[in-house]
């Protein structure tokens, strides 16, 4: 009975493909390998009768992949790669790295600064014996307001950045201050309450759209901020998207300062005063620790550990919150 064809595709088997592919020719692949031609040949004989393809052409001298060869040898590359970043990936893991984190964020945090910490994050040498980086994978998440809380008590995100801190602690929720944000009201510079004196009163600002970003909460109850009962409310998935809409004069609202700077500073968007008080959001950052009831694949991790570091530093937390332009931040 011939070999089942699942057990024919061994490691052995494909590296011996790419060899023999790599070196032109069934004697110098066999020397490469520190065998007799003829046992070589046997082997490919076996792998082909398995598999019921004829692998190579025999009609030239040369090791000539036919079209099915030429398909093993591509996926076979792609498998024995994939197989080496596994063994990579479980020895990392065996030495404290996570196989794979996902840091969620919220839209008030400044999406730069997270690709930096990324980057420094995949950068990393020279540290337990890590020649080529940590091997863990990451997933980044863009989460809203109650959103960002659902992603990390569910299970969904490991880390969870920008979270309000008026939020109600969550148990086994290990929870920091990251920093507080300054929200302004903006309209654009023909927008009709661009020429109101201030401050504006609540029914002033009712009598215009407003544009809110969706809280992206699934299963807990969404939260909603300064937007005022009946009023007309344009709902947009991103703060990104609400910035824009408050440029094209589709409405106006609350937005982080950080993040509209330098459209004030170039006359594209116009802070007013309003009436109502109007005190600085603080947010934090949290993760799930060691109490929490959700399970893990394994304790907490080198890859969370070092982004748990790096949040550490005042000056990356007040990154995260203020450089959104990609200019430095100017130092105090």
């Amino acid at each position: 009975m011939s070999t089942p064809r699942r057990n024919a595709l061994t490691p052995d088997a494909l590296q011996m493909m790419d060899i023999i592919a790599r070196t032109g020719s069934f004697a110098a692949a066999a020397r490469e390998l520190g065998r007799v031609p003829s046992a070589l040949t046997y082997s490919v004989r076996q792998l082909e009768d398995a598999l019921d393809v004829l692998l190579f052409d025999r009609s030239s001298r040369q090791a000539r992949l036919t079209a099915a060869g030429q398909e093993l040898l591509e996926e076979g590359r792609r498998l024995l790669a994939e197989m080496d970043a596994v063994a990579n990936r479980v020895r990392r893991v065996a030495t404290g790295w996570e196989s794979a984190l996902t840091v969620a964020a919220d839209g008030v945090i400044s999406r730069l600064t997270l690709f930096e910490l990324i980057e420094g994050f995949y950068a990393q040498r020279g540290a337990d014996d890590l020649k080529e980086g940590p091997g863990t994978r990451l997933r980044l998440r863009s989460e809203i307001l109650a959103g960002l809380w659902e992603a990390l008590v569910s299970g969904q995100a490991d880390l969870a950045i920008g979270v309000l801190m008026s939020s109600p602690p969550q148990p086994g929720i290990e929870l920091r201050l990251l920093g507080e944000v300054a929200f302004v009201f903006a309209v654009a510079p023909h927008h009709p309450l661009a020429q109101v004196s201030e401050p504006l009163s609540d029914a002033q600002m009712m009598a215009h759209r407003a544009v809110a970003v969706a809280d992206s909460a699934q299963r807990l109850a969404p939260v909603t901020v300064n937007l005022l009962p009946g009023q007309d409310v344009l709902t947009v998935p991103t703060m990104a998207a609400k910035t824009e809409a408050l440029l094209r004069c589709l409405g106006c609202g609350f937005v982080p300062e950080p993040q509209v700077r330098e459209h004030l500073r170039r006359g594209r968007l116009v802070a007013k005063a309003v009436q109502r008080t109007r005190l600085p959001a603080q947010f934090g950052y949290a993760w799930r620790g060691a109490a929490t009831s959700q399970p893990r694949k394994a304790p907490q991790g080198l890859a969370l550990q070092w982004w748990l570091d790096q949040l550490e530093s005042p000056t990356t937390r007040r990154a995260l919150l203020e450089q959104h332009s990609g200019l430095p931040l100017a130092l105090e």
